[in-house]
């Protein structure tokens, strides 16, 4: 089978990660990159496909199989719909749209059209993550009272220098990083449908948050609580303990994310589980039966990559798609609404 031709947008560090994992594809080959830098003129040079400064002159010259969108957030809206307009697959780096309202706007134009568009949402990909499903959704844990997360780890000065919007609004941790837990607890535990929030600057006092504490409302009744904060000595996030970016240390006994229905409990990702012996029988003066589950571990953006591939041909819909992007953005706005005004606020 001909391998997916397919064009990286935007030659930066996701990108970058993007040209990696496509040039490594079973499925997929690397037909350009399209970016108008000239440092991305040169990495095109070095992987030998042809250079573009923009997409209007790669669909002018040529047209891929798909698109991959790693370009700044404020160009995945217009972009997107100028690969749904060429009748081209777009994977749009997440988040979808810088607003809710672009967001729908883009998911009409794709809905409408009928167009293949997967949202980055990587960690969806993750056999981690499908692991943690399967069990939560298979019962194993009974009905889903209570949920606990984190996401707290350090971001060094070094981060904010080299970008110093990330020190303004728009630039903290609801926005950069929540985004990618909302994906997650969705998949988990279904709908979130009410958040509540406390927002912090007293440790950077920049003029966004730096710690946030999240009280979250799912429709099946759950309820959950979730800290974040990029100013935490802590290793209880998700890039900390999955062992998949292998850019971070990791801590194989730390977890973030804890999952408890009424016959057990989950914590992922070690997968240590926790249930009662007997169905039914359940008592705090009981022991549990004790055990981790098996899985595997995998890149989530090679096997999104695959994904990717397989959506173009036809073989699948996307796991992500505009509409679940744009659910977990506005989400992520509720978040940061609830924080500013200390309201609760619902987001369906």
């Amino acid at each position: 089978m001909a391998k997916v031709a397919i064009a990286v947008a935007g030659a930066g560090l996701i990108g970058r990660e993007h040209i990696r994992v496509t040039r490594e594809s079973e499925s997929a080959r690397l037909a350009a990159i399209v970016d108008p830098s000239p440092a991305a003129a040169e990495i095109a040079r070095k992987e030998g496909v042809p250079y573009y400064a923009s997409l209007g002159d790669l669909f002018d010259k040529a047209k891929p199989d798909g698109v991959i969108l790693g370009t700044p957030n404020q160009l995945h809206v217009a972009q997107g719909l100028e690969c749904v307009r060429a009748g081209v697959a777009a994977l749009v780096e997440k988040p979808v749209a810088t607003s809710v309202a672009e967001g729908v706007r883009f998911c009409e134009a794709v809905e409408a059209a009928g167009a293949k568009v997967l949202v980055g949402h990587h960690r969806i990909h993750s056999p981690i993550l499908a692991k943690a499903r399967e069990i939560v959704q298979g019962g194993a844990l009974g009905p889903i009272v209570a949920v606990i997360g984190s996401a707290l780890f350090y971001k060094p000065e070094g981060y904010f220098d080299e970008a110093p919007w990330r020190r303004e609004p728009g630039g903290g941790p609801i926005l950069l990083n929540m985004i990618h837990e909302v994906g997650n607890l969705r998949a988990l535990c279904g709908e979130i449908v009410a958040v509540q929030a406390f927002a912090s600057n007293a440790t950077r006092k920049h003029a966004v948050e730096d710690t946030v504490a999240i009280n979250l409302r799912f429709a099946n009744g759950a309820l959950g609580t979730f800290l974040l904060s990029d100013t935490a000595a802590s290793a209880r996030s998700w890039e900390q303990t999955s062992q998949e970016n292998k850019s971070f240390a990791t801590y194989p006994d730390e977890d973030c994310y804890v999952i408890a229905g009424t016959d057990g409990s989950l914590a992922v990702p070690t997968m240590r589980r926790k249930t009662y012996a007997r169905k039914g029988d359940r008592s705090w003066w009981k022991p549990f039966q004790t055990g981790v589950a098996e899985m595997v571990r995998a890149d989530p953006l090679a096997r999104q990559i695959e994904h990717f591939c397989a959506l173009i041909r036809g073989e699948a819909k996307p796991l992500v798609s505009a509409r679940d992007g744009l659910q977990n953005l506005r989400v992520t706005e509720a978040i940061v609404e609830a924080a500013r005004t200390g309201r609760i606020v619902e987001t369906v």
